[in-house]
């Protein structure tokens, strides 16, 4: 008799995460033939309904981003079942074993609430869901604070190893973040360039045009910082900070982003206003269009702080003196998540005076939306036979794989395929580990206090700007020449 087929269960599979990310991913997946053999998918919520009316759902999902040939969803479409039930109480929880029955491999994918975790996890046990064979997806943020985060891991530790544990940030699954590492790793060349001889300076930029719309009740209790800055752009820093792992294995890479993280010089009450700035998006014009302040939005007057910017150091031998400036934000002038290594200036000038202002120090620049692409600026002897010498000029060089191949893919996949497929085989290499989530928790928590200790509160930025006038001392203020990318 052959084995029974694999599960995957969405929790919250009716959810705005579901819809918008992970059912386009398995749809894209099942067509490109990357599903195991027989998967079937329950998508798991609240609301009444059948495998019928999940699976036409599903399809206006998976159709708001592209069309499906008939053939290609009609298959998707056979793995879809739905059990409505609250999986927050025992016999929610019953339900949901029932409707699975017998099955090999078991992932559940909690697209929920982080708060609704421990007591999930208890009726899973209890219902028998938490077996040896299955592994359990989580969604980040884990947890509000460290306090919450630890219960959160220990509740979840009670029912499910660490080893069959995947906590998902999904910037760790796109192409260009993991070319991160091929970039630093595969190539001899940049590694004796990696480090505070050669490097000025890093910056981190997540900037967003959206407002915060109908997810301000979330948001309006978490903030940029725990929203962006804690999992997105720690995870970030690390990649880019972190020593050469001893090999790809998932203890090895993260082992390393751990050190980074426990490296962290903490942000203390008398740094804090030099060190950070808070800023709150008020009314403005995003593109070409007047937009309400997130007050407005809110309801009332909050001080939840709609963008942070950071000016981080990394205490160990490699990063000793270099600045790391992370920004992030909602309402800014453009979407787009980057980020910058900058090279030090040239220690001597070997060209006449009429190349002095063409010098432009080299920088590394990793985009990673909206387009993805990797540029490195080089000098290069400006075109023509003048007589005042030789000019310059800076030129990039790009590490896109799509212009090395002469052709865009069909379309751009999805970070969430990656991670699930990850999932499906296994590897934890691209997920967090629980020490990361407490040693960033750690970190933030700081950042929280020293802004309560001091009564530091955001400061207003007109929507479709950079933030608050303050992001651009954070920067300059050394007299380096130091100034955001823009």
């Amino acid at each position: 008799m052959p084995d029974p087929s694999p599960t995957l269960v969405l929790l919250g599979g009716g959810g705005d995460l579901a819809r918008r990310m992970l059912l386009p991913s398995l749809c894209h997946l099942d067509m490109d033939g990357l599903l195991p053999e027989g998967l079937r998918i329950v998508g798991v919520g609240r609301a009444e309904g059948d495998a019928a009316s999940y699976r036409e759902e599903a399809r206006q999902a998976v159709e708001s981003r592209e069309t499906i040939k008939a053939k290609a969803w009609e298959q998707f479409a056979q793995r879809l079942d739905y059990c409505p039930a609250d999986v927050t109480k025992p016999d929610g929880a019953k339900a949901l074993a029932e409707r699975i029955g017998e099955t090999g491999p078991l992932v559940i994918f909690f697209a929920l609430s982080p708060s609704l975790y421990a007591p999930v996890c208890k009726a899973l046990q209890a219902a028998g869901l938490t077996g040896e064979n299955t592994r359990l997806v989580l969604e980040k943020p884990i947890g509000h604070d460290l306090d919450s985060s630890l219960a959160i891991n220990a509740a979840v530790a009670a029912v499910v190893p660490e080893e069959r544990t995947f906590r998902i940030d999904h910037y760790l699954g796109k192409d260009t973040v993991q070319n991160l590492i091929a970039l630093r790793f595969g190539n001899i060349l940049f590694e004796p360039l990696w480090t505070s001889r050669v490097i000025d300076h890093v910056q981190i930029t997540v900037a967003e045009t959206e407002a915060v719309a109908d997810r301000w009740p979330y948001y309006d209790a978490f903030g940029a910082m725990r929203d962006m800055l804690q999992n997105h752009m720690l995870q970030l820093l690390c990649l880019v900070a972190m020593e050469p792992p001893i090999n790809l294995d998932p203890d090895g890479v993260r082992d390393e982003k751990v050190k980074v993280l426990k490296s962290l010089r903490r942000i203390q009450p008398n740094t804090v206003r030099e060190d950070t700035v808070r800023g709150q998006y008020g009314p403005g014009n995003v593109g070409g269009k007047p937009v309400k302040a997130y007050a407005d939005e809110v309801g009332q007057p909050t001080r939840t702080e709609t963008f942070v910017a950071m000016h981080l150091s990394i205490d160990n031998w490699r990063w000793a003196g270099v600045p790391f400036f992370l920004r992030t934000g909602k309402r800014l002038p453009e979407r787009r998540t980057n980020i910058v290594i900058q090279f030090k200036d040239l220690p001597h000038s070997i060209f006449g005076p009429a190349a002095q202002g063409d010098l432009v120090a080299n920088r590394l620049v990793i985009d990673l939306q909206p387009d993805e692409d990797i540029k490195l600026t080089l000098m290069n002897k400006s075109p023509g036979i003048g007589g005042e010498g030789m000019r310059l000029q800076a030129l990039p060089l790009s590490l896109s794989l799509a212009g090395a191949l002469g052709e865009k893919p069909d379309r751009r996949r999805i970070a969430y395929e990656r991670l699930l497929l990850d999932v499906f085989r296994g590897d934890r290499t691209l997920f967090v580990r629980r020490d990361e989530v407490e040693e960033a928790w750690r970190f933030v928590d700081a950042v929280a206090d020293a802004w309560d200790q001091t009564g530091m509160v955001p400061k207003t930025y007109a929507a479709g700007t950079w933030g608050p006038s303050g992001v651009y001392g954070l920067i300059e203020r050394d007299g380096h020449g130091r100034t955001w990318h823009e």
